[in-house]
């Protein structure tokens, strides 16, 4: 399978790091030009570097902006005007009890997790449209079917964001637009790990801590270990290329058989 996005512009928000830049650097080792997105320009500039240290061919542009806000999406279409693969990456999580979540936060876990989104795409998929041929991708999780106990809100914005993907496949039908969702796992980057040491004893050594949070909160996974980035990347990479042009409105499933059901 040859997956070639030679010619074609990736927006990846959220990319600095995690799942993110592994999807920024699968995208570019496919032939993409991909727009790395964070809101520290440093930051931005640090995580370009390491990419081209990955991706020698790569071909890697800086989009400083916090696309949480309008002014941010804004900024983000001045700084990559044309854009042929938009992958919603950017979100946040963290574990509470549910009876101590405020409206605000609720408010921040939809803005940040689905807003964001919603306001891209209503930027960029009208050209896509218009080109005839555009990828829109919205990073999910087995939170959005497995609504979490510790994390409510966090599920409820990832259930959203399948309905959002939906909707928009809908709107996008017959144009050569496709419009996809991809369920991710328990997936091991920095802040999951943080996230694992919430709930695990922090004495634990990382090895033996993935192992206890697994067997203890998500003992239905079919994979028994947490998901490297890598390989949620090659999905979307697979799903930004003509070879998945049949596929749209899907909600594809990275989870390490996590979700127990043949469907979403």
């Amino acid at each position: 399978m040859l997956l070639d996005l030679t010619g074609r512009t990736a927006l990846v928000t959220g990319s600095t790091q995690g799942i993110g830049a592994a999807i920024a650097a699968g995208l570019a080792r496919a032939g993409a030009r991909v727009g790395v997105n964070g809101r520290d320009r440093g930051r931005v500039e640090e995580s370009i570097e390491q990419l081209k240290a990955d991706v020698p061919a790569g071909d890697f542009l800086p989009v400083t902006a916090d696309v949480t806000s309008e002014e941010g999406a804004v900024a983000a279409r001045e700084a990559l005007p044309d854009v042929d693969i938009l992958i919603n990456n950017l979100g946040i999580f963290g574990a509470k009890d549910p009876l101590e979540i405020t409206d605000d936060e609720w408010r921040r876990y939809f803005e940040v997790n689905v807003l964001a989104a919603v306001r891209l795409t209503r930027t960029y998929l009208p050209q896509m449209i218009q080109r005839g041929w555009g990828r829109v991708q919205y990073i999910a999780s087995d939170s959005a079917v497995v609504i979490p106990a510790e994390m409510i809100h966090y599920g409820m914005s990832k259930t959203a964001l399948l309905a959002v993907s939906r909707g928009f496949a809908k709107h996008a039908s017959g144009t050569g637009v496709t419009v996809n969702s991809v369920i991710a796992g328990p997936t091991h980057t920095a802040g999951v790990e943080d996230f694992v040491y919430q709930l695990v004893d922090r004495d634990l050594p990382w090895d033996e801590a993935q192992r206890a949070f697994m067997r203890e909160h998500r003992p239905q996974s079919l994979l028994q270990r947490l998901i490297e980035p890598e390989e949620i990347a090659n999905m979307v990479v697979y799903l930004s290329s003509d070879l998945a042009s049949a596929t749209t409105g899907g909600a594809l499933r990275v989870d390490g058989g996590y979700v127990d059901s043949i469907l979403p």
